[in-house]
């Protein structure tokens, strides 16, 4: 069973009852620092909440390995036919390294939609043995994070660890309570066998809080079916890191971590770097901050706001005119790719769902296909 799939599970199952959001507030277009989310009537947030102490080496490697895979599904959910916002946030907890003072915990992201970041963050995770205190981080999260005042809006914890539940000054109970109050749903992960993760309160933290409890093996490797059109789709990723256009403070540094975070799945297999492909070619991934084609999409963007300075060298001394027709042009050659990738991926899931279905997937691939059923009847519904 794997770490970060089981958590797309539950994310799944728990989506169904997030279909009436109302529109947010538009964001100003401002300079590259922190990535808001883009506006939209409906929103998921999740929060991870992962174990870094010695012995969790196998977590953290499965939730580098899995986020593409994870990002991928949801991108097909739609919800009265509109498809969500997705929001991460990170936090560690357990380590030596981390303040003893703030309970052995770090924010590491606020909610963010720049999936590069995420990415750049697991990969950044290293372990040192610690103090887990569940209750203290859980608490953390949801006084530090902003959840937004929207009932509708699906708003989930994911934590994961090894230890008793109960440890840290500050009673998982409480801790559950005040999730509730947010209307924040808890899911548990235990790392190790399910019965003794049953014992030290995993699953009572995930009840009372009106989650799910889980217990997974997160020493097992992850596995990835490769398939006869990863090397098309990645041909098609150097293709589209061709059309970014970046400006601003950050956009050249940003363009490099887009590169890096390509480096780090491929760094696992080729077939885990097609799925970053392909969430790249999703609705998912904007950036607006950095990007002009992504930019030049948001309300308020306006191309008076742009000096200079803050273009790249092959649009400086250019007039706006001739600048708006090169994002146009990088913009209809993004849409091209995009759409290309989206073609070749469909073949390739069918091509993957049925090799999975000569391999022993056993409760993982039932589980999905069963809240599939579901969520039908919760309007939710998948391309």
């Amino acid at each position: 069973m794997k770490t970060l799939k089981t958590l797309l599970i539950i994310t799944l199952s728990l989506a169904f009852f997030a279909c009436k959001a109302e529109e947010k507030k538009k964001v100003a277009f401002t300079e590259p620092m922190e990535v808001a989310p883009p506006i939209s009537k409906h929103s998921i947030k999740v929060a991870l909440l992962l174990d870094t102490s010695n012995s969790m080496d196998g977590l953290i490697d499965q939730a580098k390995s899995q986020l593409w895979e994870i990002v991928n599904e949801l991108s097909y959910a739609k919800c009265k036919h509109e498809q969500p916002n997705l929001e991460i946030a990170l936090y560690e907890y357990g380590n030596d390294n981390l303040s003893s003072r703030d309970g052995y915990i770090r924010k590491i992201l606020a909610f963010t939609s720049d999936l590069d970041d995420i990415s750049k963050e697991l990969f950044s995770l290293t372990t040192n043995g610690g103090s887990e205190y569940c209750g203290t981080v859980i608490s953390a999260s949801l006084t530090q994070l902003d959840w937004g005042n929207d009932a509708d809006d699906l708003k989930m914890i994911f934590i994961a660890g090894n230890e008793p539940f109960t440890q840290g000054k500050i009673d998982y109970r409480d801790a559950a309570n005040m999730a509730k109050e947010k209307d924040v749903v808890v899911n548990t992960i235990f790392c190790g066998d399910y019965t003794h993760g049953v014992n030290t309160k995993w699953k009572e933290g995930a009840q009372l809080a009106y989650g799910d409890y889980m217990a997974i093996n997160h020493n097992q490797q992850t596995v990835h079916i490769p398939s006869p059109y990863d090397d098309l789709i990645l041909q098609l990723n150097i293709q589209l890191n061709g059309t970014y256009i970046p400006y601003g403070r950050y956009g050249r540094e940003k363009v490099a971590v887009q590169e890096m975070q390509d480096a780090n799945a491929e760094e696992y297999s080729k077939a885990n770097a097609v799925s970053r492909t392909v969430s790249k070619g999703s609705h998912f991934y904007n950036n607006s901050t950095w990007d002009l084609v992504d930019a030049e999409k948001e309300a308020d963007f306006s191309y008076d706001k742009l000096k200079k300075e803050d273009l790249p060298e092959n649009l400086q001394g250019k007039s706006k005119a001739e600048i708006k027709a090169y994002v146009e042009k990088q913009k209809k050659e993004r849409e091209r790719i995009q759409s290309e990738i989206a073609k070749l991926n469909e073949q390739r899931r069918a091509f993957i769902a049925n090799e999975k279905k000569n391999t022993s997937n056993g409760l993982e691939s039932a589980m999905i296909e069963a809240l599939k059923k579901q969520a039908k009847k919760k309007n939710y519904t998948w391309n």
